[in-house]
């Protein structure tokens, strides 16, 4: 059968904010493996798409050291959404265990009930094909079989979580859970259409991390692009994340106290590289837009924009089931996907300026 081929596509931005008043002191970066070449982050430039959100939340730190270290990744991973990654600054919320009293209104306090407010405003507007894209930077707990994530007053669960994503009206969802234990959240969180990523493997895995360091880098530095166009998608960022996290423990001779994992197939097991149906899906998803959006905010351009990435989802899908599939079904479907993904690329392509 002769398939049309077909350029992949950039996934559409989160909505987010970042506090730029919010600045507590950078935290040093934990000691990098030789060799690490960074990017320098491109200042603010073009317009920013409006259907793609984050959530970032830091937790509770426990002691000065951690509550530096965590407030420090925060603060990185809102600049790296806002300046390099395209993201709107009302489209990213940001909680805090202290938020500045200059901060805006969507900084806001890490506690329970505001983590539920947020998800409550996500709501009302995110759309069916927005993304939305949640990263936890913290301390996580595991007891009586039950997975936590620390915050200031009662923690929130896993199964928390699980219904807060489930309310919203899109389940084009990444979450990140950089916590210690929080390899437990992939039973309770895993669902077709999501990519959970995990720093550790179990909820046994207690100690801190340090795996929200180098998944943050992964998009500052040329070594994370393994398929060298010029993008790191979540698929690139995990697995630049989880190997430079090894290469650390290595270097300073320690016991690896984490393990990454990820799941993107709904199966609730995570893997710690793209083995048994797990990396297709996170092979499509790039946080950053600013190559897809018009000069112009072309309202047409970005409603193809959003069919294309459907569609490269769909394709992604598929081939995860191509082992379940019947080979002509399988066949026909993909023909037809990647035909339709062509008129939509011409499409876009014949609007651009």
């Amino acid at each position: 059968m002769k398939l049309l081929s077909v350029v992949s596509c950039q996934l559409s931005v989160v909505i987010g904010f970042c506090s730029a008043s919010s600045s507590p002191e950078p935290v040093a970066h934990v000691n990098e493996p030789s060799g690490s070449v960074s990017k320098q982050m491109p200042k603010d430039q073009g317009p920013r798409t409006k259907d793609k959100f984050a959530v970032i939340i830091s937790g509770v730190g426990g002691d000065p050291e951690f509550t530096k270290r965590f407030a420090g990744w925060t603060e990185a991973m809102c600049g790296l959404l806002r300046h390099q990654l395209d993201f709107a600054e009302d489209a990213i919320f940001y909680l805090t265990p202290a938020p500045p009293e200059t901060a805006r209104p969507t900084t806001v306090t890490a506690m329970a009930a505001e983590v539920r407010s947020v998800f409550e405003q996500l709501k009302m507007k995110a759309r069916p094909h927005s993304l939305i894209f949640v990263f936890l930077i913290g301390h996580g707990s595991f007891e009586n079989q039950q997975a936590k994530f620390n915050l200031i007053g009662p923690d929130l669960t896993a199964e928390d979580f699980d219904r807060m994503l489930d309310a919203l009206p899109t389940q084009n969802v990444i979450l990140v859970n950089a916590a210690s234990a929080s390899g437990a959240f992939i039973n309770a969180l895993s669902q077709p259409g999501r990519v959970v990523i995990t720093a550790t493997r179990s909820g046994h895995e207690r100690n801190a991390t340090t795996f929200a360091e180098y998944f943050i880098q992964a998009f500052k530095d040329d070594q994370a692009d393994f398929d060298k166009n010029h993008r790191v998608s979540l698929l690139e960022a995990f697995n630049y994340a989880a190997k430079t996290t090894a290469q650390w423990y290595e270097q300073e001779g320690r016991l690896a106290t984490e393990h990454a994992l990820l799941d993107d197939n709904g199966d609730k097991v995570g893997h710690g590289e793209a083995t048994e149906g797990d990396g297709a899906l996170a092979r499509t998803p790039y946080l950053d837009s600013r190559p897809f959006v018009p000069a112009a905010g072309d309202p047409e351009v970005q409603k193809l924009m959003a069919e294309r990435e459907r569609l490269e989802r769909a394709i992604e899908a598929l081939k995860a089931r191509k082992a379940e599939v019947n080979a002509a079904a399988y066949d026909a479907e993909l023909e037809r996907l990647l035909i339709r993904l062509a008129q939509v690329n011409q499409k876009i392509k014949a609007r651009q300026p």
